[in-house]
């Protein structure tokens, strides 16, 4: 039971702010993708790792995550990330020039469930990707393939929404 002096443990969270989804309701990746995020994941254990998965366009225009590309922490934190700058502005040239998108920014969470946290809504700055949360907590993981769970969403005006995620493969 919570204090009655101390907010809800999940009061910071806005939910969809009287929002409309702004789509996709539901979407995949590739098996393939997915444990390549999961190792990226557990290799930077202490620290939340961090990457962007890349689309031929943005998922709530129909796009498809083509491949992930890992990259660094500049923040080196166990409850922070920040992309490193030279790395994302290398693959925003990239990106761009291969006419492809930031399908969805992605990081884990060391010790907390795969849901955005009052810094990552601060710090979404992409609001036609989507977000993709990998929890290495023990609690979180999928019960029958043992994996780390994995959750996507679209952080849009203030709302945060909920994506469906399956795993292709």
């Amino acid at each position: 039971m919570t204090e009655p002096h101390l907010p809800a443990p999940d009061s910071y969270y806005p939910g969809d702010a009287g929002r409309a989804h702004p789509g996709p309701a539901s979407t995949s990746i590739p098996a393939r993708i997915r444990d390549e995020i999961v190792a990226h994941a557990r290799a930077a254990v202490p620290n939340e790792a961090c990457g962007i998965l890349v689309g031929d366009r943005p998922a709530n225009a129909g796009g498809v995550a083509t491949r992930w590309v890992p990259l660094r922490n500049a923040l080196a934190s166990p409850v922070r990330y920040s992309i490193d700058p030279e790395d994302l502005l290398r693959l925003t040239i990239e990106t761009d020039d291969a006419d492809e998108v930031f399908w969805a920014i992605v990081h884990s969470h060391v010790a907390s469930p795969a849901r955005p946290s009052p810094t990552d809504l601060r710090e979404s700055h992409y609001p036609d990707s989507l977000y993709i949360l990998v929890s290495l907590a023990p609690a979180e993981a999928v019960p029958a393939p043992g994996q780390p769970g994995l959750r996507a969403w679209r952080i849009v005006d203030g709302g945060v929404h909920e994506v469906a995620l399956s795993i292709d493969g």
